[in-house]
């Protein structure tokens, strides 16, 4: 099931997205929140008629990097032994179609297309064998780099965790195998990168073992997987989007700061 957070006549719902073209995709509003047993209303809205938003509102987004050998490669590090985490702050989260605001502290702004895993219940020291009962689902993500302050900086806080560096979209999966999906990224139409989950070094199982074993997550909370090879810079005026096989295209245009 595809579940969609969105805005309509300043009132904020869930939904799940029925249809397959679209321009015809309807959301069946849902009655509650995903996370706890629901219902679908029956009532239907298109999905043209709404503003989509971010699919949760995550507590804290934990990103993993280094997670692809060939990205790793191409940035210059080591392949670690270990997962490799870093956090995003929930200020960074934005939705389809919002716009990603160019840094003014950088001039050397990159992409890093993503498989988000969103967690659907408060868990902590999950076993390996657990850990597909604390998925809601999965989105498409794009861990928007400063380059040049993640190099000169050291640490990471300001340079993946700046307002509008964490789009999120454009749904939630919740009934997908995400162990070996299509991940590509374009911007203006033209390919920058394409990769499959099934060359991460850690699994997604790894990841969660990894991080639950030091804090609790919550329902809603994002992990962010690794990105593969190919990211680049991004300019003001850029459309990029993010597509995962399964799952949908996520798309943002790239603005000046205001």
């Amino acid at each position: 099931m595809r579940i969609a957070r969105f805005s309509i006549d300043g009132n904020v719902a869930f939904g799940a997205v029925k249809g397959e073209k679209q321009d015809e995709l309807v959301l069946d509003i849902i009655k509650g929140i995903p996370f706890a047993d629901f219902e679908l209303s029956g009532t239907k809205v298109p999905v043209s008629k709404v503003r989509l938003l971010p699919p949760v509102l995550p507590n804290k987004v934990v990103a993993f990097g280094r997670n692809y050998a060939d990205h790793a490669k191409e940035m210059g590090n080591e392949v670690p032994d270990a997962p490799f985490a870093f956090f995003k702050p929930a200020t960074s989260v934005v939705g389809p179609g919002d716009e990603i605001q160019y840094p003014s502290f950088s001039q050397d702004v990159h992409h890093e297309a993503e498989l988000g895993v969103v967690i659907g219940r408060l868990c902590r020291e999950v076993p390996r064998e657990r850990v597909k009962d604390v998925i809601f689902g999965y989105t498409c993500a794009n861990d928007i780099t400063a380059r040049d302050v993640q190099k000169r900086e050291k640490q990471w806080a300001r340079a993946k965790g700046f307002d509008t560096s964490c789009p999120l979209g454009p749904w939630v999966e919740t009934e997908l195998d995400p162990h070996d999906l299509t991940i590509q990224l374009t911007v203006n139409g033209g390919q920058r990168q394409l990769g499959r989950t099934s060359e991460m070094i850690h699994s997604i199982e790894d990841l969660i073992v990894n991080i639950s074993e030091a804090m609790t997550l919550l329902p809603g909370d994002v992990i962010l997987t690794g990105t593969p090879a190919g990211v680049g810079p991004l300019h003001v005026g850029d459309e990029v989007a993010v597509t995962i096989e399964g799952i949908g295209t996520l798309t943002n245009k790239v603005v000046k700061r205001g």
